[in-house]
Parts: C-alpha cells; structure tokens; sequence
C-alpha cells in the first residue's frame, strides 16, 4: 500500500521546512506526497525575509482537486497562512474521515513569524478536528493562553505556565480522542524527551540523547509528516510516533551542511533504517587478512563507519548497506552472516518459531543492537536484530 498523504502547508524556498520537508520526508517514507499550498515564503538559513499567503479559495480548490480524484489516507496540516484558511481548511477536514496531524507552526527555527496572532487563534477548530496536534514547548505555551486543555498541558508537561491575564480561555482546544504530543527539543538539557498525551493524561514518553547539531530547520514539519505518512499506512499512533521520530533523528545526522544558520536535514539520505518487514540491511564476512581485506573494500569506494582492533572493522556503502568484516571465528558458522532488520523483532521471531524454526531468544547487546541467531536451511549464519540509529551512527568511534 502506497499511504496517499495531503499536506496543507506553507512553501520554503530554501528547501529546508515546510511543503519541501514535508515531499521529502512522504517520499523517503513510501508515501504519494499531495500538497495543498498556504503561503509562499522567502526564506533561507538564516531567517524568513517575506510572506505572502496563498487566499483561502485557492487553498480549497487544492485540497478538493485532490480528494475528488486521487483520495487521501492521512493529512499533515502545517503553516496555515491566515485565519480565514485555517476556517476553510476546518470545514473541509471535519467531514473526512482519516488521520489528521497538525503541526502548529508560529515561529520558523531561525526566529521567523509564520503566524500572527489571528491565526493562532483560530486554530481551534483545527485542534478539535486532529488525530494529533505536535507543539513544541514555545508553540504549547502559546496555544495554553487561548484554549483551555492546554494550559493544564503546559502545567502537565512541567513547563512553566504563562501569565493569562488579558487572555481569556475560549474553551477547549480538542474533544474526542485526539491527542497532543509535546516535543521537548526547547527544553535544557542533554536528553530531548516527547511526551504523548491524551486528555490530560500522559499516555507515553520517549526520550533520547540530544544531537548537537546547527542542521535542524524543519524538525517540526518533518516529525508531523512522518506520522502522517505512518498513521495512512495504518500504524497505531505509539508507532508512527517512535518510526517518526527515528527518521527525525537519522535526518539530522545525516544533514548535508548547507547555509550558514540553522541548516536543513538530509530526509534524501535516510536509508534502510525504518524497515517494515524484514531488510537486509548489513552483513559479516569473514577476514583472512585485515590489512588486504581493509585495502579492498577501500578501494571499492566504501568507507569505514567504525573499527575496533584487528578483529572487526564496519563499512558503508553509498547506498546505506553496512558490511562487517570480522573474525572468522568471531561468527557463529565461521561464514558470512545475513543481518535482517526487522521494525518488529519479537513478531519475527515468533513467527519463525511457529514454522518450527529454531531462533535463539532476542539479546540486548552493549553496543545498542538487539539481535537474534538463527541458521537458514542451506547453514547460512542468520541475525535478525533491530538498531535503528546504531547500525550507520553507532557508539563505537570510527577510524
């Protein structure tokens, strides 16, 4: 299934956030990106220089070009450009039935406005409407002053509460089951840490070391529109949002560089790390000689992600296939071994199992892989193993 997904946002000439991001980030993840444009803005690394909105009908015409013919699976809805769009865009999406993330967007990471104060008021209906709602931790204190639910989030998410006097509440921001995932990327701190609330209540947390990294413009545009393009295919919220936010994470990694001030991610190089079923991703060879065995695949053009000792030694492909020459009797048949990543290696397994497969139990390992052996059926040493970030990024140094 290819997840058909429509985003509603604003454009960023310079590539990095929103309608940009967002294209990147749906392809990358399997997704049939349509776009319904907001705004156009000039913008670059260094901050939004002008802004000019798309008028609402012209908004409409996008969304019901699309609706009408190729259909839609899941909506991600960013910059919304006016308040009069922002109604428009609500009494459309109130009669469709499929996921809806809402991005908040107010301030671009360089310090831009992308929302005045007319527009952050008339996202209610939007909020009422969304699956999910993503705020960062200056956009929850924003939204606290005008609606309800979400002071007693700021409050919740032990975020200091904003002074609302002269600001009335104008009742609750969201009904029903939808829900709010706070992103902590604002707060101090070496661990960046997002929790997930329902109502009031938190409903789950994840947390992680913070990248240190200037290459972030777009995080925002690239989380929501990952857990759209994960919710139309037809994952449960908790999952979406752990797949979204490890696709957030290899994108900062692997930033190209660009500009001189908060530079865009690399959505175009995350590879292989989100895998559905089970991807062959890496895999073992024995060495008889380091030195040769180094010397060859150099020459092939792979480079070395990490190497300890004479033992084991990591390369990378250009096209995101990690090989591990190592020891031969470092392996568990003295051969090559295939590495399988599976987004669910408990399920794997236990489906090897039940066709009488014999599969070792899976194993936390020290250097940030869980992993289970088997052999198939010709001896082929098999890893079934889930790493996320470890496989390309890991802890151990490269050399």
């Amino acid at each position: 299934m290819t997840p058909r997904i429509l985003i509603i946002a604003g454009s960023d000439s310079g590539g990095g956030a929103g309608i940009q991001a967002d294209i990147k980030t749906v392809t990358m993840l399997g997704g049939h990106a349509m776009t319904a444009i907001t705004a156009l803005t000039a913008q670059n690394t260094l901050g939004v220089q002008a802004v000019l909105p798309v008028p609402a009908d012209m908004v409409l015409a996008q969304i019901n070009s699309v609706i009408t013919d190729i259909g839609v699976d899941a909506v991600k809805i960013g910059m919304i450009g006016s308040a009069a769009t922002a109604e428009a865009v609500a009494d459309v999406l109130e009669h469709i039935d499929v996921p809806i993330v809402f991005d908040p967007v107010m301030v671009a990471s360089s310090g831009g406005v992308l929302a005045d104060a007319a527009t952050i008021a008339a996202f209610g209906r939007l909020m009422r409407i969304a699956t999910l709602a993503t705020p960062n931790l200056p956009e929850l204190e924003a939204l606290a002053t005008l609606f309800s639910e979400y002071a007693e989030l700021v409050e919740a998410s032990s975020f200091p509460k904003p002074d609302k006097k002269g600001s009335p509440s104008t009742g609750s921001g969201r009904t029903g089951e939808g829900a709010v995932l706070v992103k902590g990327g604002h707060a101090p701190g070496d661990v960046i840490t997002d929790r997930l609330f329902v109502g009031s209540a938190e409903a789950a947390r994840w947390s992680d070391p913070r990248i240190a990294s200037t290459s972030t413009h777009g995080t925002g545009c690239t989380l929501a529109s990952a857990i759209a393009t994960e919710l139309g295919r037809g994952l449960s919220l908790s999952d979406a949002i752990t797949r979204a936010r490890l696709f957030v994470r290899l994108a900062i990694r692997d930033a190209p560089g660009l500009g001189g001030g908060h530079g865009p991610m690399g959505q175009q190089n995350v590879r292989l790390d989100l895998p559905g079923d089970a991807t062959i991703n890496q895999l073992s060879v024995p060495m008889a000689d380091f030195d040769a065995s180094v010397a060859f695949y150099r020459a092939l053009g792979l480079h070395r992600v990490v190497k300890t000792g004479p033992r084991y030694i990591r390369f990378e492909s250009d096209g995101g296939v990690t090989l591990s020459i190592e020891a031969g009797e470092d392996l568990p048949t003295g051969g090559p071994m295939i590495h399988f990543e599976c987004a669910d290696l408990d399920d794997a397994v236990a489906r090897l199992r039940a066709r009488g497969v014999t599969v070792g139990d899976p194993v936390d390992q020290p250097y940030g892989w869980r992993e289970a052996h088997c052999v198939d059926p010709g001896g082929t040493a098999i890893c079934l193993y889930r790493a996320g970030e470890a496989r390309r990024f890991p802890s151990l140094p490269a050399s």
